[in-house]
Order: C-alpha cells, then sequence, then structure tokens
C-alpha cells in the first residue's frame, strides 16, 4: 500500500483525484488532505505517508519553503510536485531542493500521477513531457553559461564585480592597480564573450547567470 498525502487548496482538484484513486488504484490511499502548509504540518505529525503530492501556490507559503522543510524534517517523504505553476524558475528550485518528481496539472491526466506514483515509490524521479523540456533547457543554459564563466579570465570577472558596485574605470583601474585603458579593454573583452553592448547588460547578465551575487 503506498500512502499518500495530497496537499492543494483547491478542493475540487482534491476530491476529484482522491475520487479516482480510491475507485481504480487500491493499491494508493490517500491517507491525508491539506489546503494550507500549516494544515500539512499539523497533519504529518499524526499521519505517516510515503509521498506528498504538493501544489506549489498555497495561502500561506509555497511548495518550495514546504520542499525545503521536508528535506530537512522529513528526509524519507517522497516529493512529487503537481501544479499549473511550471515556470523555469519554480522548476530550478525544485530541482535544487531535490525533489522526486514534477508534473503538470495542465498536461496529462490521474494515469500519469499514478504513474508518476509508483514510478517514484520503486526509486526513480518522474518528469511530465513538459516539465522534462523545461528541465532540458535548464541543464542547457547552464552548460552554455558555465562555458562562457570558464572563458573569462581572474581580472575579468573582477572587473565585473567591481562595476557591479558601482567603480568607474579610473576607480577599478586604481583599485586593480592597472591603467582606465586597461580596464576598458578587459570591458570589451567581456561584451564580445557575452555578445552584450554595455555595463549595464553585462551586470544583468552576470547577476542572472550567477557570475556574481547580490550580498
Amino acid at each position: 500500500m503506498i500512502n499518500v498525502i495530497l496537499v492543494d487548496d483547491h478542493e475540487l482538484f482534491r476530491l476529484g483525484v482522491k475520487t479516482v484513486i480510491e475507485k481504480r488504484y487500491p493499491d494508493i490511499k490517500i491517507v491525508g488532505e491539506a489546503a494550507t502548509g500549516t494544515e500539512f504540518f499539523s497533519l504529518l505529525k499524526i499521519t505517516e505517508a510515503d509521498i506528498v503530492l504538493l501544489d506549489i501556490i498555497l495561502p500561506d507559503t509555497t511548495g518550495i519553503e514546504i520542499a525545503r522543510k521536508l528535506k530537512k524534517e522529513y528526509p524519507n517523504l517522497k516529493i512529487l510536485a503537481i501544479s499549473a505553476e511550471n515556470s523555469t524558475n519554480v522548476i530550478e528550485k525544485m530541482l535544487a531542493i531535490g525533489i522526486h518528481g514534477f508534473i503538470s496539472k495542465r498536461i496529462g491526466g490521474t494515469e500519469n500521477l499514478v504513474e508518476a506514483i509508483i514510478s517514484i515509490m520503486n526509486g526513480f524521479e518522474y518528469f511530465g513531457k513538459d516539465i522534462s523540456e523545461i528541465i532540458n533547457q535548464i541543464y542547457v543554459r547552464k552548460k552554455n553559461n558555465l562555458e562562457v564563466l570558464n572563458e573569462f579570465t581572474k581580472q575579468e570577472k573582477k572587473i565585473i564585480e567591481l562595476c557591479h558596485k558601482g567603480l568607474q574605470a579610473k576607480e577599478i583601474a586604481k583599485y586593480l592597480e592597472i591603467s582606465p585603458r586597461t580596464v576598458e579593454t578587459h570591458k570589451t573583452n567581456i561584451f564580445s564573450k557575452l555578445k552584450i553592448n554595455n555595463t549595464m547588460e553585462m551586470i544583468q547578465y552576470a547577476l542572472k547567470n550567477g557570475i556574481i551575487k547580490i550580498d
């Protein structure tokens, strides 16, 4: 028997999933339901479960925050995200946390959900087709970013960081003990590598792709 807790703030969605699973799949049991993060963690104190079906957007928190807490406090509980909120940003954060699967409410039905539950409980990860396509895009982007990052010299990385802090070419030159002309040459090389045209674009790119981080 696979014991499942369903966390979603839409009662009709929970009812639909529970009804279909109970009628068609006797080896899967919905042992608890929660509409909020608070309800869910209260439920976990009195209910044993193997896997949680977790929505991303909840009234009092997010599935991302719940997943982070589960990894620390309930590391053996499997996490299957099931949500219409499947932006690249959300998926990337959930992957970093280490969830076991993610399927979209927009694509597929109960059969996909059950397939995901069984697959995860058998020790595999499960991601819907549309989610897998986004994951592939994330990996490709990261690979490309890493390749670009590895092309930067130590000096160029420092110049990007100093530009982010608001220093001008003369100030950077003084800090690094090089000439302003050398600073501008480095910036030109950076622009060329990133295929951009100005310092603002350089800083935006660096922040977005983790080359520099906000303190």
